[in-house]
């Protein structure tokens, strides 16, 4: 059970039924009860963590609880009401309805049916413009779309490695000049957790060769980014690395 939204006990889940009332949470209305009940992270009166123990008496606990980050009200209440929680989890790549393993023994989260794959993404800059590929649909994934030049980490690669072969092969560009890199950001697409390497790379002039992957390209102000249906994520990589 997910709710994307921060969470208060007291008066956002029924002690007497196990329904989340919060009409913030997009599960409003079901039931917390047997369930691993994952949020960002607690908020409201500290007596929201006596309604958790209520939860507990009433047997309509929820069987864990997975937080992005422990706060004392939900702490408190998981110890009192004996439910077994874990913090310093990206709630936004959990869905309601996954299969959830939860080792809170050893802090551990587990998605046994969801897939996370490594690709870089690479945002070629240019006096001020960034390079749009739209992806051909003779590609396995994405077709139509608008990226950055990407494509998978194979195994045993570094991604500096893998973001330099990729300009290489896809636009012709494989000595670019290295300006930024970020941490790794996770997005969730049905099954599949991307684990993106993003990095960001200078180039003296805009005449680029695309290959069969791609259909199309243009340079942009990286404003405008918001205008294409782009692959997931770009938009947050774009604005963080600029």
């Amino acid at each position: 059970m997910v709710c994307s939204s921060p969470v208060s006990f007291l008066g956002g889940v029924d002690p007497s039924t196990g329904k989340i009332l919060d009409g913030e949470c997009e599960s409003r209305n079901q039931s917390v009860s047997n369930k691993i009940f994952c949020f960002p992270y607690g908020k409201g009166s500290t007596v929201g963590s006596y309604v958790m123990y209520q939860l507990k008496l009433n047997g309509l606990a929820p069987s864990a609880i997975v937080n992005g980050s422990a706060e004392p009200i939900i702490a408190t209440g998981a110890i009192i009401a004996e439910i077994p929680m874990v913090d310093g989890v990206d709630v936004s790549l959990l869905r309601t309805g996954d299969d959830l393993v939860v080792d809170a023994q050893n802090g551990l989260v587990e998605l046994p049916k969801v897939a996370e794959k490594h690709v870089v993404t690479c945002i070629v800059r240019n006096k001020g413009r960034i390079l749009l590929l739209q992806r051909s649909n003779k590609v396995g994934s994405y077709g139509g779309q608008w990226a950055g030049v990407s494509g998978y980490v194979e195994r045993g690669e570094e991604e500096e490695a893998a973001a330099r072969r990729e300009l290489e092969e896809e636009i012709g560009r494989g000595k670019a000049s290295l300006a930024k890199r970020i941490e790794p950001q996770r997005f969730r697409d049905g099954e599949v957790v991307w684990c993106v390497h993003a990095f960001l790379f200078d180039v003296k002039d805009r005449s680029v060769r695309i290959d069969w992957e791609h259909q199309a390209l243009e340079w942009v102000v990286p404003e405008d980014v918001a205008k294409y249906r782009t692959v997931p994520g770009l938009r947050e990589i774009v604005c963080k690395l600029l």
